[in-house]
């Protein structure tokens, strides 16, 4: 029996609630912590949930763990504001980061968006980059950072943008060809299992992975 654990942070979301199922069929793994708000609808003798709200965060909602999957995130609507926003997106995952560095993780991977960059224009872009800055400056020996684009599955939450633009995936990502590959679709279950593959054998230091490393990840 694998003595490897893993710290899943946001279990309940799109690819959280599918790296939960991953992680916790992956023989490399012998506890998943989960961090959640709310309890999720799986139970497995090896799943460790840890019901939190985020916002009292402390050292001791976050045991030693190896891995840490961060893949919290919300919407600014959801959020109801910027900073409401930029509280979940980075200062919570920076946080659950941050816990579990000193807590003794030495690897993490980040899901984070196509176009992150610290001084992008776009405020969820801009967000999206400055939680990256944070969370590699944190010192683990392996951090991978995801930036997928449009992601498709099943939401719980009702999203009409999203619903329409994957309605049209089909017909749209056959253009995106040359510098604008890297914004395809990719499906949430496929980005869960690049993440878990592209951290357990990943490399010491800082990787992105866009589309074409996601899908070469995630083959069968």
């Amino acid at each position: 029996m694998s003595t490897r654990t893993a710290l899943l942070a946001g279990a309940t979301g799109l690819v959280g609630s599918h790296l939960l199922t991953r992680l916790l069929a992956d023989p490399r793994y012998g506890r998943v912590t989960a961090l959640v708000r709310r309890p999720p609808a799986v139970t497995h003798p090896d799943l460790d949930v840890r019901v939190t709200d985020f916002a009292d965060l402390g050292a001791d909602d976050v045991p030693a763990v190896d891995d840490v999957y961060c893949a919290l995130g919300t919407t600014r609507k959801a959020a109801g504001s910027r900073e409401a926003f930029r509280a979940v997106d980075q200062h919570l995952t920076v946080a659950v980061a941050r816990h579990a560095r000193r807590a003794g993780a030495r690897r993490i991977a980040l899901c984070s968006a196509i176009g992150a960059r610290p001084g992008a224009r776009a405020f969820y872009l801009r967000v999206k980059g400055d939680t990256e800055r944070e969370v590699i400056g944190l010192g683990y020996d392996s951090t991978e950072v995801f930036r997928p684009s449009l992601l498709l599955g099943d939401r719980s939450e009702h999203r009409p943008a999203e619903r329409a633009s994957t309605a049209a995936a089909p017909l749209f990502t056959p253009l995106l060809v040359g510098p604008l590959r890297p914004c395809r679709p990719v499906s949430a279950d496929r980005l869960a299992a690049a993440m878990i593959t592209g951290l357990t054998a990943a490399a010491p230091g800082r990787h992105l992975h866009t589309y074409d490393d996601i899908m070469a990840l995630s083959a069968p």
